[in-house]
């Protein structure tokens, strides 16, 4: 299904630290997103945003997908916190500047503890890279943060 959200009413992050341009489509249990690199995006040195950033622009794609499934029942999205990741490869050192990424993001597991696992992709002209981020969304993000601070 096409998106009618735009990436700021999904994810709860602003100015340059949101790096999605675009959510693009989306299921029930998937979304697709896409981010052009520029020389003005977050992380640009000469040589285009080095590859480890990937894993933040997945990140940032399970954000949208959670602020998705928020919207979709009237609420708005909560904090997510990035707890792990499996097997990042990518096939590059670098995404290039000019070049379009189109990031996608599956639901592979959700427990009621609000633990989730995503297979997550990066395509683009040329690069491409994989892998499975676990992701905790708890209910209160606020009250979480002061109980792992005491």
């Amino acid at each position: 299904m096409k998106s009618v959200y735009s990436v700021a009413e999904l994810v709860p992050h602003s100015g340059k630290m949101s790096l999605l341009d675009r959510v693009t489509e989306y299921g029930d249990d998937w979304l697709q997103a896409e981010v052009t690199i520029t020389a003005d995006s977050m992380f640009t040195d000469k040589q285009g945003v080095p590859a480890w950033v990937g894993l933040e622009y997945m990140a940032q794609t399970i954000g949208a997908f959670a602020g998705l499934q928020e919207r979709l029942c009237n609420a708005s999205p909560k904090l997510g916190f990035l707890v792990g990741s499996r097997r990042y490869s990518c096939s590059g050192e670098y995404f290039s500047i000019g070049q379009t990424l189109t990031l996608r993001v599956e639901r592979e597991m959700v427990t009621e503890s609000g633990l989730n696992v995503f297979q997550c992709s990066v395509q683009g002209t040329g690069i491409e890279a994989s892998a499975r981020l676990n992701v905790f969304q708890p209910d209160d993000a606020a009250q979480f943060i002061k109980e792992s601070l005491e």
